[in-house]
């Protein structure tokens, strides 16, 4: 159920999962914080399940505790975003590694019309033995430059913990993911959103626990790249799906003319094949990227795209059968006449590499144009699926 916001201006919040060692500190760091700022606010704790008595204790300071079930980090923040009383939310981890009573740069942004306020702790200063030399130089900024290039964010930082926004700007974002990869999920969905995404420096500071973290180095990593991939159909199909396709009709043409034939005649047959089979995978990709993205707008997970939309008002149901079976029938009118030059009276050499040049490319034509109907079908399908949304909204 979601908290109606009071008159209550800032709700720090802390996902707990077994921090009885540090809970006490930082839950005494926010309320010093909203005492001497004088910010009317809250300590919320969104606890997944704690066994070690952190609730007991977070209550016995007076801080407000959620109890959520479903296990993740993300999981726990999104309970917490939806029951927070704040009209901002400042978020940070429970083990004492964000200084919470150093909160102002985080709220003079909030009130200065930011939607979204992240902190960076590699402008903000490292402590000694605060992060893993792993994640310092390799994960976090792999894991942010490719964020940046994506999704064009203009943050430095995507995987710091202590981060602020405007409730009601998170709850418009409709956050879904529940494991770490709901730091990713919160940067790329503002940006995409075109929220005012602001930056200012924070440190780090070893934690306070005597136990592991939580999280896991390669498992959480891989889970945040494939998150920044499934949100960007361009990286994932497109890109990747254009210079395979390049490549393999620039094969295709030089092959298939006899422009280039290199060594015997079977191993340039088998790469016109190889050609052939590289331009369908390439052609399927780009699809891919195309479907991927009018699905990935129709449920609300993207924005709609300008040229996605100017697309598929152009490649509509009926022009992409006709298009597709010109292509068809284009091919296997090849593939007849070179089945002809293949079995005539008399046939050549030459002839059989003509006739087999000429009957691998008209394949290759023939799935294409089959691809084509089919990705023209399943586009008008998601349209359909577009138009009854919209209805069901209204």
């Amino acid at each position: 159920m979601t908290a109606t916001p009071t008159t209550c201006e800032l709700t720090v919040l802390m996902p707990c999962l077994d921090e009885a060692e540090t809970i006490e500190t930082c839950i005494r760091k926010a309320q010093g914080y909203l005492q001497r700022s004088g910010v009317a606010g809250e300590v919320l704790i969104a606890d997944n399940g704690s066994t070690d008595g952190s609730q007991e204790l977070a209550r016995a300071l007076g801080a407000r505790v959620v109890d959520v079930p479903r296990r993740g980090y993300g999981a726990a923040l999104i309970a917490g975003i939806h029951q927070a009383q704040g009209r901002f939310i400042i978020m940070g981890d429970a083990d004492d590694s964000y200084d919470f009573s150093a909160l102002d740069p985080f709220v003079t942004a909030l009130r200065g019309g930011a939607d979204l306020v992240m902190g960076n702790r590699f402008a903000g200063g490292i402590a000694p033995g605060a992060m893993p030399a792993l994640h310092r130089y390799l994960g976090n900024p792999v894991l942010s430059f490719i964020g940046r290039l994506f999704f064009r964010s203009p943050i430095g930082d995507f995987h710091c913990g202590l981060r602020g926004f405007r409730r009601e700007a998170a709850l418009e974002l409709d956050l879904r993911t529940t494991g770490m990869e709901f730091a990713s999920e919160l940067v790329v969905k503002a940006t995409l959103a075109q929220q005012r995404v602001v930056e200012v420096p924070t440190t780090l500071s070893p934690d306070g626990r005597s136990r592991p973290p939580h999280l896991r180095s390669w498992r959480d990593g891989w889970r945040h790249l494939r998150f920044l991939l499934l949100y960007s159909p361009r990286w994932l199909f497109l890109y990747p799906g254009l210079l395979v396709m390049a490549l393999g009709t620039l094969g295709l043409v030089l092959l298939g003319t006899g422009f280039w034939n290199p060594g015997q005649g079977r191993f340039a047959e088998g790469l016109l094949v190889a050609s052939g089979g590289v331009l369908i995978a390439g052609f399927q990709a780009v699809l891919f990227a195309l479907l991927a993205r009018e699905f990935a707008a129709t449920e609300r997970l993207l924005p709609p795209s300008r040229t996605v939309e100017r697309l598929r008002h152009r490649i509509s149901f009926e022009v992409g059968l006709v298009v597709g079976l010109l292509a068809v029938i284009g091919g296997v009118i090849a593939l007849i006449v070179s089945l002809g030059l293949s079995t005539g009276s008399s046939p050549t050499a030459t002839d059989a590499t003509v006739a087999f040049r000429l009957g691998t490319c008209a394949v290759v034509v023939v799935v294409v144009g089959v691809q084509i109907a089919l990705g023209s079908a399943f586009l008008s399908v998601l349209e359909l699926r577009r138009l009854d949304s919209a209805v069901a909204g209204e």
